[in-house]
């Protein structure tokens, strides 16, 4: 039987709301933002159920910051609760890269091009970073190194977009089968505000989804359509759109900067976005508070298809959020069961070794190849790199620094 909730979606809203609109920092920080506020605070739950909620999110596919977030509101008010924690912690940075999307393709001289080109060197900074920090705690052994290196051989060499869905498939297939060292610690179940038959349909569900966003390139592959057959039809630009972006929040694990190479290759690859562009709105994310996610709604409403907007942008970001939501609800309920499996934890910490490598084959190509033009964009780059690692600044600082510095170059005649 479900739980009963103890609080009001009105109440979940509140809090989440202060959370989106001052919560700086990226996912490792909102980690530190939720317990405060929810552990230490308010007492909605206890420091042990926390630590599940948060390895529930670790494992599964999807924003791992925004899924704990989502179950920090589903045990407090049940289904109302989590889209209440969804909304209020993710429109505030929707509406802002909203913004930038208006402002980027308005921008085309003067200061605007040397301010893109600052953004895409925060982008080169806060990826390293990424890669390095990731690096430290996702490849603590030969082991994992090894999955790392063979991932980011694979995609410089093959660089096929496929290519990462099958380095994430042998990755999670040769996790299984690693000998495990020392005890599996024993988890046990939390309370679920929703019942194992709601779990198992979120999760049919979400295997649907999955399945046609999957097929739908295969489709159009078969039926001999491309991109620029399909810019006259809104409704068919949504629907490619939107399985685009399902398959990105289906198949990424961790959140974060671990996003960046599925997205870059749904819509840069693919023909959606020129890389610049891209870029500059992934650096920009860096700099507002909220879910990094939420970069989605930057893309859905840069890409031209034909219809508002707004509409892309929303698509896009209920396309990216939408299937870590639908795991969170299918694996509450089941929890208990299927942490206990070592071969599942093996696999998960296989996963996020091939996820470094493929984190750092995007670094180098194309971030670097693309962000970098000359020596002084590099020092700059560096500089950026060393406020976020050895000054220990939020990333606030390097977006800050990259796109002030570029404009100066600009100004000066180096550009």
């Amino acid at each position: 039987m479900p739980s009963t909730p103890q609080g009001t979606a009105r109440e979940v809203l509140s809090a989440f709301l202060r959370l989106g609109l001052t919560s700086f920092g990226g996912p490792t920080a909102h980690i530190g933002y939720f317990r405060r506020e929810f552990v230490e605070r308010r007492r909605w739950l206890d420091e042990a159920q926390f630590a599940q909620l948060l390895t529930i999110a670790q494992v599964l596919p999807g924003p791992a910051s925004s899924q704990l977030g989502f179950s920090l509101g589903l045990l407090r008010a049940g289904l109302r609760g989590a889209a209440a924690a969804f909304v209020a912690f993710t429109l505030p940075s929707v509406l802002l890269l909203l913004g930038l999307a208006g402002m980027i393709s308005r921008s085309q001289a003067g200061v605007g091009a040397p301010l893109m080109h600052g953004l895409k060197l925060a982008a080169v900074a806060v990826v390293a970073h990424g890669v390095w920090q990731m690096g430290r705690r996702m490849t603590t052994d030969a082991r994992h190194v090894g999955i790392a290196a063979a991932a980011a051989v694979v995609m410089l060499v093959g660089a096929q977009p496929w290519l990462q869905l099958v380095v994430i498939a042998v990755a999670a297939m040769a996790g299984r089968w690693m000998p495990t060292a020392g005890e599996t610690p024993t988890v046990t179940g939390l309370p679920t505000m929703v019942s194992r038959t709601c779990g198992k349909s979120a999760l049919a569900l979400a295997a649907l989804l999955l399945a046609v966003a999957l097929a739908a390139p295969l489709v159009s592959a078969l039926a001999g359509t491309t991109r620029a057959a399909a810019t006259t039809d809104p409704a068919a630009n949504l629907l490619t759109l939107g399985a685009a972006f399902w398959r990105v929040g289906s198949l990424v694990f961790g959140g974060g900067h671990v996003v960046l190479p599925l997205l870059e290759q749904s819509v840069v690859a693919s023909g959606w976005l020129p890389l610049e562009t891209f870029l500059a709105g992934y650096g920009a994310a860096q700099a507002i508070p909220g879910p990094m996610f939420s970069l989605a709604a930057f893309l859905g409403a840069s890409v031209g298809t034909g219809a508002s907007p707004w509409l892309g942008a929303t698509v896009a970001t209920l396309g990216i959020f939408l299937p870590g939501f639908l795991l969170v609800v299918g694996m509450l309920p089941i929890w208990g069961q299927f942490a206990g499996a070592p071969a599942a934890q093996r696999s998960v910490a296989a996963i996020n070794a091939a996820v470094v490598g493929l984190l750092a084959a995007a670094l180098l190509d194309p971030i670097l190849r693309v962000g970098v033009e000359s020596p002084l964009d590099a020092l700059l780059a560096l500089v950026a790199l060393l406020l976020l690692r050895d000054a220990r600044r939020s990333p606030l600082w390097a977006v800050a620094l990259c796109a002030l510095g570029s404009v100066a170059l600009g100004a000066l005649g180096f550009r």
